[in-house]
């Protein structure tokens, strides 16, 4: 695996890798996360992503041997209007997929500390994420046995129904 920068020539990439995120949530009743519908074909969605390749955004792009996307990580020195500011600089990790058919080998880990490497890089101490907090909370347990330490929860709007989020750090 490497992993690189990404641009606008991988917008269809990374939103295959969410469509087929937002298929495999469905499939297991989490719809609540992500939605159940494709990405690519809903035009907010893909301004999003388009959004993420210009400044001030940073794509990190993981590909396999043979170059395909198997995994994206898009940071920012500016967190989601949702989270309550800091007094500091951080670096905010804005967007997290992986290719579900590689479950479990280790393409997330690697973004992270990707991400990790890249607030070194700039000098920054403090690395925030935010994530879907359902009621197992199966995927700030995820972020948890990367390193991260719950800060705050916060709840905001998703298609007219209340979506639950965790807020998460790490200090460097």
């Amino acid at each position: 695996m490497k992993i690189r920068t990404g641009g606008p020539a991988d917008t269809a990439d990374i939103l295959s890798l969410l469509d087929g995120a937002v298929a495999w949530l469905a499939a297991r009743g989490r719809a609540d996360q992500w939605g159940d519908q494709p990405w690519s074909t809903n035009p907010a969605m893909i301004d999003r992503i388009e959004g993420y390749t210009a400044e001030p955004f940073l794509i990190r792009l993981a590909t396999d041997d043979e170059g395909r996307a198997i995994g994206c990580c898009v940071v920012s020195e500016q967190a989601n209007a949702y989270a309550t500011p800091v007094d500091e600089r951080e670096l905010y990790i804005r967007n997290l997929v992986t290719d579900r058919s590689l479950k479990g080998s280790g393409i997330g880990a690697a973004l992270i500390a990707d991400a990790l490497d890249e607030a070194r890089r700039r000098g920054i101490g403090l690395v925030r994420v935010d994530c879907y907090a359902s009621e197992d909370r199966r995927l700030v347990g995820q972020y948890r046995a990367l390193g991260f330490t719950e800060t705050e929860s916060f709840e905001s709007e998703y298609k007219g129904r209340p979506w639950r989020g965790q807020i998460l750090e790490i200090r460097l």
